[in-house]
């Protein structure tokens, strides 16, 4: 049973009798990015903080006024389906009422 480690499941946990990482050939020397100072990144730590903290906010604010736009869509289609159904039954009584009139002028 002679398997070299993977990544995951390592032949040994020992780290000194582990096999040392080499650079692959497609990478050139000294390519690693070099060390950044951070002037400045605890201001834009906290700017991001305060971002992500009010992302909830922005969200919620966000989904209210889509459900405020869909429920203003909802109501004009009520209001329209009344607004036919009064219409189909004035014309109903308008013609109860010219069949009436034509009624009586006939007699």
């Amino acid at each position: 049973m002679n398997r070299p480690g993977t990544i995951d499941h390592p032949r040994t946990n020992d780290p000194q009798k582990q096999a040392p990482m080499t650079t692959s050939a497609s990478e050139p020397t000294g390519s690693a990015t070099p060390d950044f100072t951070t002037t400045g990144a605890n201001e834009s730590r906290q700017n991001r903080t305060l971002e992500m903290q009010l992302m909830p906010e922005a969200l919620a604010r966000a989904h209210m006024h889509q459900r405020l736009q869909e429920a203003e869509v909802e109501r004009q289609a009520v209001r329209m389906v009344a607004a036919r159904r009064m219409q189909r039954r004035a014309e109903r009584a308008s013609m109860r009422a010219r069949r009436a009139l034509a009624m009586a002028v006939m007699h």
